[in-house]
């Protein structure tokens, strides 16, 4: 059974043609349904009302800025009413905003001062969701995958299935789980047994090359502190190793920052506090990035929110490790790996 999410775009038009095509794409390309209000007057009362209908069916809203407001709607920015009731559906809303840096055509600013102004404070609101800045339309389509990959893997929603595929979930569920061990099986059967180890490997190997590549910033907050201090640089690839044995059962956010914080504490003469010594927005980025490779998995949400290793995960850290070990032996020889 196939599920597709529906997901609206909300944007200005005449200045942002280019984006607005190239995230029409993106999101047919993903396998899912764009939906926009571009044919409707969202002055029209039956028109709004289609409107509304359209984001509460929807899974996700992405909200694209940039330096027009757009129609207005009455006394608002039709943007804000299109917002407004994803807000109050509960949909998940994702803002992209574009960076005050970025070159932009004085053409396609807005002159109205009061215009200006309603669009800054509709801006100011979208930054208390999800959001990433962007400088061009490369830039722009980067971070649009990425926030909407990253939400559909941590916050699954309905979706649209087809009315004559759609079954009962307890069913769907089994039958998705029994599919894919059986895909898994057969790909297995039918590919070489040392054809297999080496894909592994490899899938393992650039985990690990990316993991070593990427770096994350994490201050301290102390007992006795009043603002964050230390701030140091670590490898996401030192944190993935130092964190991986604590995974094994479901920690929490707040348990994975406090074992960071005193882990990584240093000023050894300084005792952390107890709540969140490392940054809460900073351990989710790297548990997030950490999900996305597929090392870890997260459940539950808010204070509930806890993670713990994949099997995947779990084979990358052994062998990681078994390479390490191997390494002080002075021996090269790469590990055998008996599970996928």
């Amino acid at each position: 059974m196939t599920k597709k999410y529906m997901i609206f775009i909300c944007s200005s038009r005449d200045d942002l043609k280019a984006e607005r095509k190239e995230l029409l794409r993106m999101v047919s390309e993903l396998g899912a349904i764009p939906v926009t209000s571009d044919v409707f007057d969202p002055n029209n009362e039956d028109d709004r009302r289609i409107i509304r209908k359209s984001i509460e069916d929807c899974d996700y809203f992405i909200a694209l800025s940039a330096h027009k407001g757009g129609e207005m709607a009455g006394n608002a920015l039709a943007l804000e009413l299109e917002y407004s009731y994803a807000v109050k559906a509960g949909v998940p809303v994702l803002a992209l905003i574009i960076d005050p840096k970025a070159r932009w055509k004085d053409s396609k600013k807005e002159k109205d001062p009061g215009m200006k102004k309603n669009l800054e404070a509709y801006k100011k609101r979208l930054e208390a969701h999800t959001h990433e800045t962007w400088l061009n339309q490369a830039d722009l389509m980067q971070k649009a995958l990425f926030l909407l990959s990253r939400e559909m893997n941590l916050n699954p929603r309905q979706g649209w299935v087809s009315a004559n595929l759609a079954v009962d979930p307890a069913v769907a569920n089994e039958l998705g789980r029994l599919i894919r061990e059986n895909e898994l099986f057969r790909s297995q059967v039918n590919m070489d047994g040392k054809e297999f180890i080496r894909k592994v490997r490899e899938r393992m190997r650039q985990v690990l090359r990316v993991l070593a590549a990427n770096r994350v910033s994490l201050s301290f907050y102390y007992v006795d502190g009043e603002n964050w201090e230390n701030t140091k640089t670590f490898r996401c690839l030192r944190l993935f190793r130092l964190i991986t044995p604590e995974l094994f059962v479901a920690r929490t956010t707040m348990d994975i920052s406090h074992f960071l914080g005193n882990i990584l504490n240093p000023d050894l003469e300084k005792v952390v506090r107890k709540d969140f010594p490392t940054p809460s927005n900073t351990i989710k980025k790297v548990m997030t990035d950490f999900a996305l490779l597929k090392l870890v998995r997260c459940s539950g949400s808010g204070e509930n929110e806890t993670w713990e290793m994949t099997e995947f995960g779990k084979e990358t850290f052994a062998y990681y490790r078994i390479r390490q070990m191997n390494r002080a032996l002075g021996n090269k020889k790469q590990p055998v790996i008996t599970s996928p």
